[in-house]
């Protein structure tokens, strides 16, 4: 079970998770090094070197808070009164931005505003475990990303009384547990159907997160979602959207790395060949397909992170800088055709911020 912390003050400590152990059990290290996170503009030494971080990310992530923090309503959801305003997924990526630089409820200068976040996702929880707010594509989307928003704030010890929160997160697991499709993956709706990659990837982050935190997870749904996934690779390396015969696609096949990391598999000889085909088709400056672009960023940052090494090496500083270009300089924000800016904005700084290591999600 993973320690927790809740102290005054700054975050006292950041919660370090090991290589996971043998298969796809997800056993955690007890480990915990101490961690200030004092926030943007804090007197806190980086716990990077200059070649992930440097003065204009510092000051791209500085303007993109501020503009995110703009875009919250006073019930604590994120966006403009449109079909993505009430989303309880945006809503906790939103959060996970402000907490990728350190602030939590009653800790830096945008507590607040996460504390309005969790408010928010909170009041969404229904009695079933689903979380669903304003989503319009399938409620699964929002809930797991909702879900790995609680599961990072209650492994974090934010709350000095977090037995509401751990309530709501032990439904959401379990929910997520019970409407696994025969084939081991996840779609759209709280059902045991059909199932797709990009569902599936948000529902092993979301149980990922909440097992790092000593919420219980069955070792079956995970031994069955790495099933699923590995099915879904095509012989190129990528993968496809269903396990199905289709098309691989960079996005896509990021999300299918992160899935079976997630799983607790780092070393394999198709992630190797899944690695290359991104470093080939992803960006920075690799893809023509704009519509996915920070949903794929966001995934596709995490599978060269946990690749580590070369991988990272290779693809951090062009990539980084990349995102950064894309930044609307006057707002602070990045915008999507689709989603929104505070979507857009929200998966930009949690990549960014990444190699901070101030989220347990993202440590290895």
């Amino acid at each position: 079970m993973m320690t927790r912390i809740s102290s005054g003050g700054v975050l006292a400590a950041v919660l370090l998770t090991a290589s996971l152990l043998g298969g796809a059990g997800l056993n955690v290290d007890q480990s915990a090094p101490p961690a200030d996170a004092g926030g943007s503009g804090a007197s806190n030494a980086p716990l990077t070197t200059e070649p992930e971080m440097n003065e204009r990310l510092y000051e791209s992530v500085a303007k993109g808070l501020e503009f995110l923090a703009t875009q919250q309503n006073s019930d604590g959801s994120f966006g403009p009164d449109n079909r993505f305003s009430k989303n309880v997924g945006i809503t906790g990526l939103c959060a996970l931005a402000f907490m990728s630089d350190g602030h939590l409820p009653g800790r830096g200068r945008y507590g607040k505003q996460v504390e309005k976040a969790l408010e928010f996702v909170l009041s969404q929880c229904t009695e079933t475990g689903l979380i669903v707010g304003g989503e319009s594509h399938g409620p699964m989307y929002g809930h797991g990303f909702a879900t790995l928003f609680l599961g990072e704030i209650y492994g974090m010890g934010a709350l000095e009384d977090d037995s509401r929160l751990r309530e709501a997160l032990v439904k959401a697991v379990r929910l997520i547990v019970n409407c696994q499709n025969p084939e081991g993956g996840w779609r759209y709706n709280p059902l045991p159907e059909d199932a797709d990659v990009s569902v599936t990837i948000c529902q092993i982050m979301a149980l990922r997160s909440a097992r790092n935190a000593g919420i219980k997870v069955p070792k079956e749904t995970i031994d069955k979602a790495v099933e699923y996934v590995r099915l879904c690779q095509n012989p190129d390396g990528g993968f496809r959207y269903m396990s199905v015969p289709g098309a691989s696609a960079w996005p896509r096949s990021a999300a299918g790395i992160a899935s079976l990391n997630y799983a607790g598999i780092y070393e394999d000889a198709a992630l190797e060949k899944a690695l290359e085909y991104l470093h080939e088709n992803a960006p920075p400056g690799r893809s023509r397909q704009q519509a996915h672009y920070f949903y794929g960023i966001y995934y596709t940052a995490q599978a060269m992170y946990l690749g580590g090494g070369e991988h990272w090496q290779r693809w951090w500083p062009e990539a980084r800088d990349e995102i950064i270009s894309r930044q609307d300089r006057g707002s602070g924000s990045w915008s999507d055709p689709n989603a929104g800016g505070p979507y857009a904005t929200a998966m930009a700084l949690i990549v960014l911020q990444m190699p901070k290591r101030y989220l347990p999600i993202f440590q290895k």
